[in-house]
């Protein structure tokens, strides 16, 4: 029996070989090989991908502030997108697992039995057999298969990447946007209680006759509408409050910040940026993993091609002998080795092929789209960096220009040498100049997270 199994496999295996000819192409490993154009950045920098990409700073060193810090955590541990990207890895991975266990033979235990009468005559039979089943496939599907399915993970892990990377650049731009708001609001408390006071210098000097009524209202009406923007500032940090304990899935409450300033965001300057930096792009990566899902699946196609070995046998005990009940049972053994070589499937493995060598195409130009895509958004957040950069000095000055215009407006005024007009348009100038102020400095700050986690940031 054992010399029978010996000639039939090696049969079985010469069969193969001289049908399959050279399989070795199979077996490939995926390389990574596509190209992608200069200067995907637009920067007179390093802009080629390579391997000796210089690593970004984790988020902790990047976001020192301890209760954005805090903040970041919590969302990590609590945001329900980012625990749904944990599963799809733990389902990728259990899905690979099996991959693996696939090339394994199949165990069943199936016993049998049944009862005949025939003339007043029983016949009982029994069978007590262990089956097993081997099905090896065709020659390279069970590695390429393996493979794709590793990809298939590298690609959940990914995603999880980039939802955690959103997650952490949502939550810090959120938290600036809090502390802009804050900033705005001191600015308007300050301008209505600077604006109060003037309002009742006005009353006291329209009582004595000396200003007109409508000097009064005009100053009073500057007084409510920067009074109803106090409403509308607290309503919007409540709003933004809300937002942010949405993302961190917990119920309405107030958001503990500091002052804006206090902690300061790294800037990030452009002849430090190399192309190199987006190889820390989970999308990239993604791109990339996708591109070797669809290799391996293409190879797996090609090895539908080729004839595949399966092996079956049988070990029990059974008391059936065809026609006749056996008593005492005897031992039942049995093996069976088949190939199969595919010779004509309807056109299925040729249009298989063609599928998955078109598929394995379109991963590739969009990868080389993900990349053209992540360089123009490092195109862009350094473009709004340096505007914003730009800007400061302006708005720095603009508000101490108007500063000294207004003090020495209401100097003017309270000597009767100026209108009350001009005192009013003074003060609405100066406080648009603070305001537009702060909306600068938020716009930088959001403008370096943006650049950070388009250059593959917050991915440690």
């Amino acid at each position: 029996m054992k010399k029978s199994i010996i000639i039939l496999s090696v049969g079985v295996l010469c069969l193969m070989a001289a049908s399959c000819g050279s399989v070795k192409s199979l077996y490939d490993k995926y390389e990574h090989n596509t190209q992608i154009p200069n200067d995907v950045i637009g920067l007179n920098t390093v802009n080629t991908l390579g391997d000796n990409a210089p690593a970004p700073l984790s988020w902790r060193e990047f976001f020192t502030d301890p209760l954005l810090q805090r903040l970041i955590d919590t969302a990590l541990v609590r945001n329900t997108d980012l625990n749904s990207a944990r599963i799809a890895i733990e389902q990728s991975e259990k899905s690979l697992e099996m991959s693996k266990k696939s090339i394994l033979p199949s165990l069943f235990f199936s016993p049998s039995g049944s009862i005949a009468n025939f003339n007043s005559a029983t016949a009982k039979t029994y069978n007590v057999p262990l089956q097993v089943n081997w099905d090896m496939g065709s020659l390279g599907s069970y590695t390429n298969k393996k493979r794709a399915a590793n990809a298939v993970l590298l690609q959940a892990q990914a995603r999880e990447e980039a939802t955690r990377a959103n997650l952490i650049s949502t939550v810090a731009q959120q938290y600036c946007l809090l502390q802009l708001l804050d900033r705005h609001l001191e600015i308007l408390i300050q301008t209505d209680s600077l604006w109060g006071a003037s309002l009742e210098a006005q009353k006291a000097l329209w009582e004595n006759g000396l200003v007109y009524s409508t000097a009064v209202n005009q100053l009073e009406a500057s007084c409510l509408n920067v009074k109803t923007q106090i409403v509308d500032a607290k309503r919007d940090i409540r709003g933004v409050e809300n937002a942010i304990c949405q993302v961190l899935a917990i119920p309405p409450q107030h958001i503990d910040r500091a002052k804006w300033g206090r902690y300061a965001i790294p800037q990030i300057a452009s002849e430090e940026i190399s192309a190199q930096m987006l190889l820390y792009r989970p999308d990239i990566r993604l791109a990339d993993y996708a591109m070797e899902e669809a290799f391996y699946n293409m190879q797996t196609a090609r090895s539908a091609f080729y004839p595949g070995l399966s092996l079956s046998g049988t070990l029990g005990w059974t008391n059936s002998a065809g026609g006749a009940v056996i008593n005492p049972g005897k031992i039942l053994t049995s093996i069976i080795a088949s190939i199969a070589q595919p010779i004509f499937a309807r056109g299925q493995l040729k249009g298989n092929l063609a599928i998955a060598k078109l598929t394995q195409e379109n991963m590739r130009n969009q990868y080389v789209q993900a990349v053209i895509d992540a360089g123009n958004q490092v195109n862009e957040a350094l473009a709004d960096c340096q505007a914003a950069s730009e800007k400061y000095g302006y708005y720095r000055r603009q508000v101490e220009v108007l500063h000294d215009a207004y003090n020495g407006t209401h100097e003017l005024m309270d000597n009767g040498k100026a209108a009350y007009l001009e005192v009013l348009t003074a003060q609405e100038s100066l406080l648009s100049a603070q305001l537009n102020e702060a909306m600068n400095m938020y716009e930088a700050a959001s403008a370096v997270i943006s650049l950070y986690i388009a250059l593959g940031g917050a991915t440690r």
